[in-house]
């Protein structure tokens, strides 16, 4: 190496001042650039291989291969042949593995238990060394990705995204005659014999990937191989491990297994200039989705905000004209009635080239005002173009990331490693933890040639509304969404902009909620669990502060048990209107918390409401008297009204396009959990639903509360106390107060429905949407109420099942790509459900598949050898010890102790020690009596929707269904008809009933 020269791993990575991790980033002779990360309290190993390979490289006629070949790796390989031997072993030793394929690069990435993650980390290589894709396997996994795309032809998001594909590449061709091709190392230019790019289906189905390439004489599995071998080369690779040992142990690993990859010294392909030419620009695009709701958007080819990501023009521009405080463009269309969420930023970006969008969801009088929407967007970009640059709101900006950066959470290894792998493939080592998120230098020539950019010369609009449906005359050929396009000229904007009133109009005042304060308080060291610090006959407060995180934040939970908000399908849309109403009205107040990193809700429960404050403790307080006073001094607008009103009716009017495996979970949900609601009967009330009810309902509501509170984090006991002493003055002890303790007997409960012993009921339902050809089953197994050495036992169940079955039923008999198997957890009552969604069989079918898996289980479980039991053990053991990695995660898993009246703090603990217990024999037993088919004790649910391609076998499955299986006709007499289990949730004096 020359003299002066920096070695790889001797480069300096910048890192949050808080951060005690080791990096190091080493150079392997294949040219893979590689980081190394040692975090010595990491209970998880986890690693991340970026390939810069994505769809964007595709092969003409075979749209959906880099796709594909994602799914593929995961099979097999020469040195561990055995098929699904990688995500077996995975699943065995405590971790989790998944991947992604975008544009321009394919993500894989997985976490495991420390003590097992050499293997996995060379399982892993061998994706990238000799992987096995054999013929049986590529046929159905062919099937998988069909089944994907299935899932997805009737989402609003993917289908309106594919338009916007389209006509970026499809209104006319778009010749890139000679591509700029980079060398990962060398970026020198390069000219593969490319000549175009043209709009295509990245995702991939039957018909790209079996059907088309059969009639050309096409082997998609040799054109697999063939991509393979001619795209996954080590120069164009970033990996990211992430482990417990030390750096030198780890460097040695990853040489020894990586160092093997190919490396062919492929030049990554890159597209200079726009997608977009003159025909592309200056029109209007109405397109129809499938829910209700009216959308805007505005998309400009830009310039990639990476090309100057230290001035973060896009990221300056993005916060104002996304700004929602007073004076702000959203703050206008909002009290005009006209919009209910406005979104600005950059989006879909490449090193070549970039979209910048501004994304508004109208109300259905904002439809009927499209010229003056247009017109008020165009008018603040003017704004800011005769205002300038302004260097006080880029400070505060940069001020804002910079704390967000020094102080943010730990998050999970596996989530980590991503995030650094892909930005390994855009940025300098120096900033591969920082990317984007730090903008240093005000440059106001740089940020005026971006806000040049947004001019209504050079935007396309998107107008999304059911109300045009049967005017479109074209259909996207891939989702068939219908649209139209239609010419809309810059200067006709510009005249709709002179026009528009600008009054109202200006930029953002100083935020008052950034933190100054980021001191650390002196808490308790000893206190490891939340205690009972105050308890009142109006409010009951559970304390705990941070022990593990030494972060300047806190945690504060408000939890209101209001007896009427749940009492009827009224009472619970009225509550809920309630709750988005007052995040309305605290929205221009509030949004410098959010932007300032101090976040805060209020959502409506079963009982009542809650409301969160989380972030920056410094000035929580501030923003927390102010929610608990506007709740005090809650009045109805009628604008405002009308507006949630409508909001709320068309969510309810949407569930019936929900995916049909999440209608089967909420028909599972409405069977099991007593005193709830049906939303078919929540939009049967709305129309009826006026203010004066709100006005008549909110003081009955409020007059007799119990609060639940919790509050974690960087606060002194006296300060959480005060809080609460504050909020109890407020609400019971003013002259006039507005609530009084609940009675005794007012307390609301979470009771779950107890189903008979050695019964397997059913309920079936035709899918709520005529266009969706997909059946989905939850198959539930009821097992047992909250005991440690049975929540264990299932658990160990659930960890050694899980694999197989997606192997059994996903991948050898592919009845489709959503197959899971998951706990299930319902105020304290535990079983386990299996949820499959399928175009290929009908929900019945799907039941005996199930069934069939259970019997195959039953005699892997007998004969699993005593190593591999043990083996699962101490993953499980493993999982249940590993470190809440920030505040609110732990937090939220002391709040639902409290939510749901275990107050089993300690649980995992308790959990550990029944598990050093179980026995191999106890997992069998256990078996036999809840799960197996036939089991004595097994209390079964099956909830099956019909899609259209099974509506045939839905009268059939029930005018003769199976012996062993009993119909629920009617949802709610079944659910009157059954007992209950008991509560665990009392309220003062910890009632049980």
């Amino acid at each position: 190496m020359a003299l002066g020269v920096m070695k790889p791993e001797d480069e300096i990575i910048i890192k949050p001042r808080n951060d005690k991790r080791d990096y190091r980033r080493i150079l392997l002779k294949n040219n893979l650039q590689v980081l190394l990360i040692s975090d010595a309290e990491t209970d998880k190993c986890a690693a991340s291989m970026d390939v810069r390979i994505g769809a964007f490289s595709d092969p003409e006629g075979l749209e959906g291969l880099a796709h594909f070949l994602e799914h593929m790796l995961f099979y097999a390989s020469e040195k561990y042949p055995q098929e699904d031997s990688y995500s077996k072993y995975i699943s065995e030793h405590g971790g989790s593995t998944n991947a992604f394929t975008s544009s321009e690069n394919t993500n894989y990435y997985f976490d495991v238990n420390p003590d097992s993650f050499e293997e996995a980390l060379d399982r892993f290589a061998q994706f990238f060394i000799k992987p096995l894709m054999s013929a049986d396997a590529t046929t159905r996994e062919i099937k998988a990705v069909d089944s994907e795309n299935q899932k997805n032809l009737l989402s609003d998001a993917w289908r309106m995204n594919q338009v916007l594909l389209y006509l970026n590449f499809a209104i006319k061709s778009i010749s890139f005659s000679k591509f700029d091709c980079r060398s990962s190392e060398t970026f020198k230019c390069a000219r593969p014999p490319v000549p175009q790019i043209q709009y295509r289906d990245n995702f991939g189905n039957w018909d790209t990937l079996e059907v088309r390439p059969k009639e050309r004489g096409l082997d998609t599995r040799q054109e697999l191989l063939k991509f393979y071998r001619d795209n996954y080369s080590a120069n164009l690779m970033h990996l990211v491990i992430y482990t417990k040992d030390g750096l030198d142990k780890i460097e040695i690993l990853v040489r020894s297994y990586f160092e093997d990859i190919r490396n062919t010294d492929r030049n990554s392909i890159s597209f200079p200039g726009q997608p977009c030419n003159s025909e592309n620009l200056q029109i209007l695009v109405k397109a129809v989705p499938i829910k209700q709701g009216h959308k805007l958007k505005f998309v400009w080819p830009t310039t990639p905000g990476i090309h100057h990501y230290n001035e973060g023009p896009s990221r300056y521009l993005g916060h104002l004209i996304g700004h929602e405080g007073e004076g702000s463009l959203f703050y206008i269309l909002k009290k005009m009635g006209w919009a209910t969420s406005l979104s600005a930023g950059e989006s879909d970006w490449t090193c070549e080239f970039s979209f910048f969008k501004v994304s508004i969801d109208l109300t259905d009088a904002g439809q009927e005002k499209f010229e003056e929407i247009v017109a008020l967007l165009f008018k603040y970009i003017h704004l800011l173009q005769n205002s300038g640059p302004c260097e006080r709101i880029f400070d505060e900006l940069a001020a804002i990331c910079e704390t967000s950066f020094h102080y943010q959470d730990k998050i999970r290894p596996i989530d980590y490693v991503v995030n650094v792998a892909m930005n390994m493939q855009f940025y300098p080592p120096k900033d591969w933890l920082v990317g984007s998120s730090l903008p240093t230098k005000f440059n106001a020539e740089v940020i005026q040639s971006a806000l040049k950019e947004l001019s209504p010369f050079n935007v396309r609009i998107f107008w999304e509304s059911t109300k045009f449906e049967g005017l479109t005359d074209s259909k996207e050929p891939w989702y068939g969404t219908a649209y139209s396009v239609e010419r809309l000229t810059g200067s006709k904007i510009e005249q709709w902009a002179d026009k528009a009133p600008g009054e109202g109009l200006h930029l953002p005042v100083e935020n008052v909620f950034i933190p100054t304060d980021l001191s650390l308080k002196t808490g308790s060291e000893q206190m490891k669990l939340p205690v009972l610090l105050r308890k009142t006959p109006y409010s009951r407060l559970w304390y705990k502060p941070d022990t593990a995180f030494s972060t300047p934040k806190a945690y504060v939970k408000i939890d209101f048990n209001c007896p009427l908000s749940g009492s009827s399908p009224e009472s619970e849309v009225l509550t809920e209107i309630f709750t988005r109403l007052l995040m309305d009205y605290l929205n221009e107040y509030a949004y410098d918390a959010q932007v300032a990193g101090l976040y805060y809700s209020v959502s409506n429960t079963e009982s009542g409401f809650q409301v969160t404050v989380v972030g920056y403790n410094h000035k929580l307080t501030i923003l927390l008297e102010t929610v608990i006073q506007r709740i005090a001094n809650f009045e109805v607008k009628l604008d405002r009204f009308s507006v949630i009103k409508e909001l709320v009716t068309k969510d309810y009017q949407n569930m019936k396009f929900q995916q049909p495996y999440q209608q089967a979970m909420n028909y599972c949900s409405l069977i099991l959990e007593d005193q709830t609601w049906p939303w078919t009967e929540k939009v049967e009330v709305l129309p009826h639903l006026e203010v004066e009810h709100l006005v008549k309902f909110y003081p009955l509501m409020i007059s007799r509360i119990f609060l639940e509170c919790f509050a974690a984090g960087n606060l002194e006991p006296k300060e959480a106390e005060s809080m609460i002493h504050h909020i109890e003055d407020v609400f019971f002890k003013s002259t006039k107060p507005i609530s009084k303790p609940l009675f005794g007997s007012q307390y609301m409960t979470n009771r779950v429905v107890k189903l008979e012993r050695g019964i397997n009921y059913f309920y079936s339902g035709e899918g709520l949407n005529p266009s969706d050809e997909n059946s989905a089953l939850v198959h539930y197994i009821q097992v047992h109420q909250d005991d440690f050495k049975l929540n264990v036992t299932l658990q160990l169940f659930a960890v050694i099942a899980k694999q197989p079955a997606f192997h059994q039923l996903r991948s050898v008999e592919q009845l489709g790509y959503i197959t899971v198997l998951m706990q299930r957890n319902d105020s304290g009552v535990r079983g386990v459900q299996f949820i499959i969604q399928s175009n290929v069989k009908g929900p019945g079918q799907i039941d005996l598949r199930v069934e069939s898996f259970l019997k195959m289980f039953e005699t892997k479980l007998y004969e699993m050898p005593n190593d591999e039991f043990k083996s699962n053990v101490n993953a499980l053991i493993e999982m249940k010890l590993e470190k809440h990695k920030n505040l609110q995660e732990e937090s939220t898993f002391y709040w639902r102790e409290v939510f749901d009246g275990t107050f089993k703090f300690d649980r995992r603990e308790c959990e550990v020690a029944a598990l050093k217990q179980i026995t191999q024999k106890d997992l069998i037993d256990f078996f036999n009596e809840y799960i197996k088919v036939g089991a004595p004790l097994k209390k079964g649910l099956s909830v099956r929707v019909y899609g259209s391609a099974h509506a045939s076998e839905y009268k059939t499955d029930n005018s003769q269904p199976p012996v062993s299986y009993v119909p629920i006709e009617d949802i709610f007499s079944f659910r009157r008809s059954r007992p209950l289990y008991g509560s665990f949730k009392g309220g003062f004096g910890h009632l049980k009933l």
